[in-house]
């Protein structure tokens, strides 16, 4: 069999096992909490860079400090859900090695098409273990961008996955995402890290992660539509970032990969960067009034 009918078998297959209708309760929404949480961790979108969320949240457990609010847009949804669900740092990056390409192909994307993001979905389901959002171990909202208005929505009830894959629908490869009588794109076309939705949720102090490209990095010759996506974002970004009580912007590099040593070299390079920051996070959120320098943060009361 050569190489392109080994493609589509793989993706008739794989777009077979198509995700189901969800019932009307797991139809993903936002209520309003039930108690307002003290410690946001926020984490932004930008595809597989959204691997170095993973080395942020091990130096945070090491120092043991737990949100108990996770908000995310795109990948950072994605991770956010499984961290939510009780995934700590030293699981993600062991779930990261082992994660493979092929796992997200549909048949869709053979050719000029655009995926669904089932695919998505179903992953994230899968890794949370079918829980919804109320049922996860620590409160989670998804953030993404509703077509009709371009208004930035939270999704903090339903399905997981369907509110991770909406958070994460890129306009330029996926398909817009249905939910109710809404669709919905990218939570990044608005807002790449949410610090205002956390702050919206009544986060006291926010510890947001900007994983984007920095501007001083752009090699030479890249296409102008790179560049102006990435101003945009960084525009995005910093008209959100004064309302963060801690910002983290790990330099990873330009280009973004596939590869699980690209993987591991982000989350390393971001592990590095974090613990570096640590003792101005510490000092940070001793002024607040939830730590001295030296000890542990205690769970958060939102925790579930």
């Amino acid at each position: 069999m050569n190489r392109f009918a080994c493609t589509l078998a793989l993706a008739v297959l794989l777009s077979a096992c198509r995700t189901s209708e969800i019932p009307p309760e797991r139809v993903p929404r936002f209520e309003p909490f039930g108690s307002k949480p003290r410690i946001a961790l926020v984490l932004g979108s930008g595809g597989p860079r959204g691997f170095a969320h993973i080395g942020v949240i091990k130096v945070l457990d090491e120092n043991g400090i737990k949100p108990d609010l996770v908000v995310g847009t795109s990948v950072g949804a994605m991770v956010g859900a499984l961290y939510a669900a009780g995934r700590d740092g030293a699981a993600l990056e062991e779930l990261s090695r082992k994660i493979k390409v092929a796992q997200f192909f549909e048949l869709s994307m053979v050719g000029i098409g655009k995926a669904t993001g089932e695919a998505t979905q179903k992953y994230v389901n899968d890794q949370v273990g079918g829980k919804p959002i109320e049922a996860l171990k620590t409160l989670f909202a998804a953030a993404a961008t509703r077509v009709r208005d371009r208004q930035h929505v939270l999704f903090n009830r339903g399905d997981a996955g369907l509110a991770a894959r909406a958070s994460s629908a890129n306009p330029e490869s996926f398909e817009p995402v249905r939910i109710g009588s809404e669709q919905y794109v990218d939570g990044d076309e608005v807002s790449p890290v949410p610090i205002r939705a956390a702050r919206q949720l009544g986060a006291r102090f926010v510890i947001a992660v900007d994983v984007s490209a920095f501007a001083e990095d752009t090699p030479p010759n890249v296409p102008r539509d790179w560049v102006d996506k990435d101003a945009r974002r960084a525009a995005q970004i910093a008209r959100e970032s004064p309302e963060a009580d801690f910002m983290l912007h790990p330099n990873i590099g330009y280009y973004a990969g596939h590869s699980e040593e690209y993987r591991q070299r982000v989350i390393t390079i971001a592990e590095a960067y974090t613990r570096s920051r640590m003792p101005a996070i510490r000092a940070a959120l001793a002024r607040a009034g939830y730590a001295t320098s030296t000890g542990p943060i205690p769970s958060g009361v939102a925790s579930r």
